[in-house]
């Protein structure tokens, strides 16, 4: 069914609105999947915090016209889809990876993040990105390292005298 001038308006109005919000995103060629794997697919982009959308290539283009996304312009080629990481670089890379390991039909294109272009095999080294709550554990993890060393260097004089007294008595009693 072909769209409405208004509703093509529309369309890449709210596209150009995601695209402006986002991180990352992953154009990927879909043409061979089904109607029952596009909804498992969505689906699990939603359980991902990922927008995910079906768009012509000339919508596409208008869409991300003026966003940092920008440079994959000329990427955009054949039946696409466009998967929007919000939150999380990684996010959109990791739904499109999972999903194309069972379904061959789908693949990546390209993919941008921070306005850097990528070709599309990159797709495996954003997809392995820390997410932002492994991010934080990882950064929290290199700042009490330092303070748990001194914890436990502080502690080793007296832990050690304990254990002498203790072999010292446990000689004495034998």
């Amino acid at each position: 069914m072909a769209l409405k001038l208004e509703d093509k308006k529309t369309f890449v109005k709210e596209i150009n609105a995601v695209a402006d919000e986002s991180i990352s995103v992953v154009a990927a060629g879909y043409r061979g999947l089904s109607v029952a794997e596009m909804t498992e697919l969505r689906r699990d982009a939603r359980k991902a915090g990922v927008y995910l959308r079906v768009v012509k290539n000339t919508l596409a283009r208008r869409a991300i016209e003026g966003t940092k996304f920008e440079c994959m312009k000329d990427t955009l080629e054949g039946p696409i889809l466009l998967a929007f990481g919000k939150e999380d670089p990684g996010a959109a890379a990791r739904v499109i990876r999972d999903f194309a390991k069972e379904h061959k039909a789908l693949h990546a294109v390209s993919l941008s993040a921070g306005g850097q272009l990528l070709p599309a095999e990159d797709l495996e080294r954003l997809a392995e990105l820390p997410t932002l709550d492994q991010g934080r554990a990882m950064l929290l993890g290199l700042m009490l390292a330092p303070m748990t060393k001194l914890v436990r260097t502080l502690a080793e004089p007296p832990a050690m005298l304990v254990r002498l007294m203790s072999a010292c008595g446990n000689q004495e009693a034998a």
